[in-house]
């Protein structure tokens, strides 16, 4: 009887295309996210071979581990608030005001956000460490200033990287406010900041909600900042890589212990946030959106003028990275003389690490893109339980730090059958695991605007639906995708955090052969290299603009 009974589940299910993509996307989400994280987790249970707590009751009761969540949450509340505070008064000020080149300021600040925070702590270094240009000159001067680096230089760098999402998620509500709920309120005697207070604020607060989650999520998994800049100072993500990776003996248990506390801190997080949105959302009809008010010639200096000043120091790292590329250098230091021996000694020491950044990442988008178009039609135009299952097991790397990551592949394919650690394959799937979220989302976003019946005209006029498929809805689809592709590209070539623990000396990419360079004061070169990423973050998105033919970056 039961046998009968499954025979006839089995008849249920319709085997077309659709299914098999259901099925292999299942197939491999358990093999390669799910499968590691479970080994990861088990691992941390696991010490002198025997099952035990003592490396979860060494990390509630020794300081040195202890200690390091307690600073990775000192830097990445004080970097939210901050971003916060830099954001919503950038969104207002682009959103609200007449103010002149705001689709400059617009691709300025997102090319912010993609470059790489590393770079950017690199470049303060330069400027405000222990013998930075800024504080040599103020030494001189009789000034004597605090270097760059620990905690506040970490708040800094993540503050003025990650600020943008604030920016981009709080602008994007501001548009749709309608503006009789803020005219009721003035109406009622409400001053200008009463008003944003009790009126704007509640509105915008589930999408300033999930900027300021993107700024924790992003300082809190971020691996390179902390690296350069702490000078002893550990925080969640190093203390895990250097228990795994220790030239004095690696503790893969702590280190899987470790691990699981940055899963937990970042998924506890998300559903804080989820929480908070859910109590104090606020519904509203965007039907009359704000209209831009015109500003008298000395409100529109000042608020020109903050924006000059924001997306000035913004764009320091990127201007003192392509600046001193083209200085000699002395040893680590660099004269005042015009040089372009940095690129030609990149060119001959590693040729090798631009060639990996650009074929891994580029391997790994081709199969982001076909994911996103035949995943998304399956979550969207096929949606069931099972659609969704699959929507939120996808989304779950959206919570996972890099290093974690990373951890978590070496523990799960160092050994036969599938042996893969130290092979370039175990980067591409990483940065396929990484970055398939956000190619989702955009695919997903595009097909919503889809409507059903262009694909109806067509099966009716005797297409076959899978070819209505590739020849239609996918062609429609292909420009959302790839203007999200490409943006999920120049975050896989700046990638860091996972890479830093899965290459091998074969396979050492742009951002880890910097991270080396700089470690070893070859700064010229890692200037050159850090260019080149400027450069292609920039070219990328100049493509993405003319994808959209939008002005400005759909992000």
């Amino acid at each position: 009887m039961i046998m009968e009974t499954a025979a006839k589940r089995t008849k249920r299910i319709k085997w077309d295309f659709w299914t098999i993509v259901t099925v292999a996307a299942f197939a491999l989400i358990l093999l390669f996210l799910v499968y590691p994280l479970f080994n990861i987790f088990a691992a941390s249970f696991y010490y002198d071979g025997k099952f035990s707590l003592e490396t979860y009751k060494d990390f509630f009761t020794l300081k040195y581990y202890y200690g390091s969540l307690i600073n990775s949450l000192i830097v990445c509340v004080s970097a939210t608030f901050f971003a916060i505070c830099i954001g919503v008064p950038v969104a207002y000020i682009m959103t609200r005001f007449d103010i002149p080149f705001k689709g400059v300021f617009h691709i300025l600040i997102i090319l912010t956000l993609l470059s790489p925070p590393f770079i950017g702590a690199y470049s303060w270094i330069l400027m405000l460490g222990n013998n930075g240009y800024i504080t040599n000159l103020l030494h001189d001067l009789g000034i004597n200033v605090k270097s760059i680096y620990g905690l506040h230089g970490m708040i800094w760098v993540f503050t003025i990287q990650f600020y943008p999402h604030i920016y981009l998620y709080v602008s994007g509500a501001l548009k749709t406010i309608n503006s009789s709920l803020e005219e009721a309120a003035e109406s009622l005697g409400s001053t200008r900041w009463r008003k944003f207070r009790t009126v704007t604020m509640p509105l915008i607060f589930p999408t300033l909600s999930t900027g300021a989650l993107m700024v924790f999520m992003a300082s809190f998994a971020d691996f390179g900042t902390p690296m350069l800049l702490g000078q002893g100072i550990k925080v969640l993500p190093i203390l895990a890589y250097e228990q795994f990776i220790n030239e004095m003996g690696s503790n893969p248990a702590m280190a899987s212990t470790l691990s699981m506390i940055l899963l937990v801190v970042s998924t506890s997080i998300l559903f804080l946030q989820r929480y908070l949105v859910t109590k104090k959302s606020f519904s509203m009809s965007s039907m009359r959106p704000p209209k831009v008010i015109k500003l008298k010639p000395l409100q529109k200096f000042f608020a020109i003028a903050f924006m000059l000043v924001v997306i000035g120091v913004s764009m320091i790292p990127q201007a003192t990275v392509i600046t001193t590329s083209f200085l000699k250098t002395n040893g680590p230091v660099f004269t005042n003389q015009f040089s372009l021996d940095s690129y030609r000694e990149i060119l001959f020491k590693v040729p090798q690490a631009i060639i990996h950044t650009f074929t891994y990442s580029s391997i790994a988008i081709v199969f982001m893109v076909i994911s996103g178009l035949l995943l998304s039609y399956v979550i969207v135009r096929r949606s069931s339980k099972l659609s969704s299952l699959l929507d939120a097991l996808i989304m779950i790397p959206y919570v996972i730090p890099g290093t974690v990551l990373g951890i978590s592949l070496i523990i799960a394919f160092n050994k036969p059958p599938l042996f893969l650690t130290g092979t370039w394959i175990i980067l591409v799937i990483a940065y396929c695991v990484r970055k398939l979220p956000y190619t989702m989302r955009s695919s997903t976003a595009i097909l919503y605007q889809i409507d059903k019946s262009v694909e109806e005209a067509s099966i009716s006029l005797g297409v076959p639906p899978m070819k209505t498929f590739f020849k239609t809805t996918a062609v429609l689809m292909l420009p959302g995708v790839l203007s999200g592709a490409i943006l999920s590209w120049v975050t896989t070539i700046n990638e860091l955090s996972s890479t830093i623990v899965l290459y091998a000396g074969s396979t050492a990419t742009i951002t880890v052969t910097i991270y080396r360079e700089v470690f070893t004061a070859n700064f010229g070169t890692a200037a050159a290299l850090a260019s080149i990423l400027s450069l292609c973050t920039i070219l990328s998105l100049i493509i993405v603009n003319l994808i959209s033919g939008k002005k400005g970056i759909p992000v």
